[in-house]
């Protein structure tokens, strides 16, 4: 749809947003740099969440530095899975889960092992920076793994799947779905090979599907039919993804959740400076529904999450023709 060969007029009409419009007019307009370290990192971004009454994965703990490395073994020793990352690691890099462990030897969601060595020279590259922004000396954060929703079973291969919806001044106005693949290697990262899938804000239903920005119909790897994905508890989550506007106070946000089989909605990261490809999942531009909601009146009372959810889901959800 968004091809190379489509000519800039027809992407405008389409309300198309391209990364300079994003990074001036919205991300530079409306997101205090200040508040960038809140979403930059995410054990800061667990703490405000928690702070705000979200749901976010547990916490096992953290390894700052060096000599901490080999403690990872104790630390894990009681947990079945578990995910290693850095806490400023951006694009899902550094990002390393492991569903079982036994004897050292430490498996993938391929099935591929690894010894602890290996385990321990990947939180030393972490420490080192060599998955964070700006490649800044880093901490890993490891995690309780997330049991995700049963009715997700088929949809997702080898991992986790996620939903990342846009948050516009506390109105959500774009969401997504994320699956991941063999060629994503079990993580919901689009540029990796992940499938994106548009979702109706109105119903959580599938709109279109997407892999290496080209439509879909089916699951690479599973065959499941895409049209048929419907998010559960989708008002709930929506409610949860608009409050990280109060949580946050940035104005242009990408919230990232997962749902878990036991605890629900939970947020899983934030982010200051979130995606385009978003709008190749659903198929149309973000542009229109930033300038609604630019151009709205300001009321004596800023409408509180759930109200903002019912708005959006009322001028942002597909029409049946």
């Amino acid at each position: 749809m968004f091809s190379r060969l489509t000519s800039p007029f027809k992407l405008h009409d389409k309300g198309i947003m391209g990364m300079n419009q994003r990074n001036i007019s919205y991300i530079g307009r409306y997101n205090d740099r200040t508040k960038y370290p809140l979403v930059d990192d995410k054990l800061k971004t667990k703490i405000i969440a928690e702070k705000a009454g979200a749901t976010v994965p547990e916490l096992i703990g953290v390894i700052s530095h060096q000599a901490e490395v080999k403690g990872i073994h104790d630390m894990v020793k009681n947990w079945p899975g578990f995910v290693i990352k850095p806490a400023q690691g951006s694009g899902g890099k550094g990002i390393l889960v492991c569903t079982s462990h036994q004897d050292g030897v430490y498996s993938k969601p391929s099935g591929a092992t690894m010894s602890k060595q290996d385990v321990e020279r990947h939180i030393t590259n972490a420490l080192a920076g060599l998955f964070s922004l700006g490649g800044k000396n880093d901490v890993a954060v490891v995690e309780n793994l997330i049991q995700f929703d049963d009715v997700f079973e088929g949809f997702s291969y080898e991992g986790v799947p996620d939903i990342r919806v846009i948050v516009f001044k506390g109105y959500p106005v774009m969401a997504m779905m994320r699956l991941s693949t063999a060629a994503s290697d079990g993580k919901a990262n689009l540029h990796q090979g992940a499938v994106g899938v548009g979702i109706d804000i109105a119903t959580g239903k599938a709109v279109r599907a997407v892999q290496f920005d080209k439509p879909i119909l089916q699951h690479p790897d599973t065959g499941k039919d895409l049209s048929t994905l419907q998010v559960p508890h989708w008002n709930k989550l929506l409610t949860l993804a608009s409050s990280a506007w109060e949580m946050t106070g940035l104005g242009y946000l990408g919230t990232d959740m997962v749902l878990d089989k036991e605890q629900g909605p939970m947020v899983l990261e934030l982010n200051a400076r979130p995606g385009l490809a978003i709008q190749i999942a659903n198929g149309c531009g973000l542009l229109p529904r930033l300038h609604h909601i630019e151009n709205m009146g300001i009321p004596a009372e800023y409408p509180k999450p759930e109200e903002r959810v019912a708005y959006s889901a009322k001028q942002f959800g597909v029409k049946v023709q």
